[in-house]
């Protein structure tokens, strides 16, 4: 394997160990449907060193010319805020000490879809973002986030997240980066699981 394959391939055990990728359950997403995998973003950030270990890897598979030229790393919180927190911080760690800081703005939930408060708002004006989430399904969540930085007059350079579960169904039109990639098995209406039908019960954590 090559270092960003080894990379990959140690954080999918990272996640593993620290049961945030939970495998073989029956679980229910509370969105109607049910399904045998889930990321556990608690446990994922029960730990800040969980995070930061995972952030360092995170950082390690992505090209040096974006880790150079990111103003602010931004992220929804709860998770993805945190994570883009670490990732800010870390991110400072890797260049000179002359490079201006990396800042960090949050997206702040509300009436349903995230905002971005005037403060950060006025941060990410002119300033080049890369926005950070623990998961990504859909890709509706980046598309939000997307839209506030482009609104607020900043450019987004990519995203990045922990976990891909490889069924996004839009594209922002820049490079996405993940640490893991997990293809989403099947899931299944809350009414047609087989699991529920053998009886199977809910896995509780």
């Amino acid at each position: 394997m090559n270092r960003l394959e080894d990379a990959r391939e140690l954080a999918r055990k990272k996640l593993e160990t620290f049961e945030v990728l939970m495998r073989d359950g029956h679980f229910d997403y509370h969105n109607g449907f049910h399904g045998r995998v889930y990321l556990n973003p608690h446990q994922l950030f029960r730990q800040p060193s969980t995070i930061w270990r995972l952030a360092q890897d995170l950082l390690d598979v992505l090209p040096p010319q974006l880790l150079e030229s990111t103003d602010i790393v931004a992220g929804p919180a709860t998770g993805g805020a945190l994570l883009a927190h670490t990732m800010a911080g870390l991110l400072d760690g890797r260049r000179a000490l002359t490079h201006p800081a990396c800042s960090f703005a949050p997206f702040t939930p509300g009436e349903g879809k995230f905002t971005l408060r005037s403060f950060y708002a006025q941060l990410i004006r002119g300033q080049r973002v890369l926005i950070a989430d623990d998961v990504r399904n859909t890709g509706k969540t980046f598309e939000r986030c997307a839209t506030l930085v482009e609104q607020a007059g900043g450019i987004v350079l990519a995203t990045v997240e922990i976990c891909d579960r490889c069924e996004a169904i839009v594209d922002l039109g820049v490079p996405n980066y993940a640490l893991v990639e997990y293809p989403a098995p099947e899931n299944y209406p809350a009414a047609e699981c087989p699991m529920c039908k053998a009886g199977e019960p809910i896995t509780a954590f």
